[in-house]
């Protein structure tokens, strides 16, 4: 259960008051070609996923337009973990700009209060990797369709994070995150 509440309350720490600066995103994202499964390859450390490794991300369309969220970690000694929510496009954004909340009591109670930015702030042309952000600069992952990146491509992405003004020197890798093996 207590993994399940972590990211309703980082969700409510995104929606946090206080003057935002602008971030750029994408200009338009295909959500079909976007869904599936993404790895995730880097983050910003953030409290509710201490401890994840092995990260993913995996996103399907809804009926009504909005976007299912399925958040999995895996933490050493534990069965994985899941987090299912649901996102929903912001008017004139291109697809690239949603509200995502995450399916627990709280949410349903007071779901505005909920919600977080999930921005796309740079996305390859064949949807393999991207990079999440949102304009506190305080969430950030970066996401491929594999496990892993070559490191001049990871080092791209870390560049566009940090030239929007994101502590990329924080960041975290997902493979670095592994417990160590005997």
């Amino acid at each position: 259960m207590k993994h399940l509440l972590l990211p309703l309350l980082a969700l409510l720490l995104l929606s946090g008051c206080g003057e935002e600066k602008p971030l750029a995103t994408v200009k338009q994202v295909d959500l079909e070609q976007y869904a599936g499964t993404w790895y995730e390859i880097a983050r910003l450390p953030q409290w509710f996923q201490r401890g994840c490794f092995d990260s993913t991300a995996t996103y399907s369309l809804n009926d009504d337009g909005t976007v299912k969220v399925i958040n999995r970690c895996q933490r050493e000694g534990e069965e994985a973990s899941e987090a299912i929510g649901t996102a929903r496009v912001l008017p004139d954004s291109g697809n690239a700009k949603l509200k995502v909340r995450f399916d627990n009591w709280v949410s349903r109670l007071i779901p505005t209060i909920t919600e977080g930015n999930y921005w796309i702030i740079a996305l390859d042309q064949d949807y393999q990797t991207v990079v999440i952000g949102e304009p506190s600069r305080e969430y950030l992952w970066i996401l491929a369709r594999q496990p892993q990146l070559p490191d001049d491509q990871y080092q791209a992405l870390v560049q566009v994070a940090e030239s929007k003004g994101f502590p990329v020197e924080q960041l975290e890798r997902n493979r670095d995150l592994r417990p160590a093996t005997p």
